[in-house]
């Protein structure tokens, strides 16, 4: 079960991310291509 140490839930701030991060971690995301290649992981960042 998840627990929280939070004592007071008053204080607690919104995290919001920009949309600048966003949209930087999604293109990121689609140009990562993870092969595996005889048991070796490679990783390329295809720009």
């Amino acid at each position: 079960m998840e627990k929280f140490y939070v004592e007071d839930k008053k204080n607690i701030k919104k995290v919001a991310a920009k949309k600048e991060t966003i949209d930087f971690l999604l293109n990121y995301s689609k140009s990562l291509k993870i092969q595996k290649i005889k048991g070796i992981t490679y990783e390329s960042n295809i720009n």
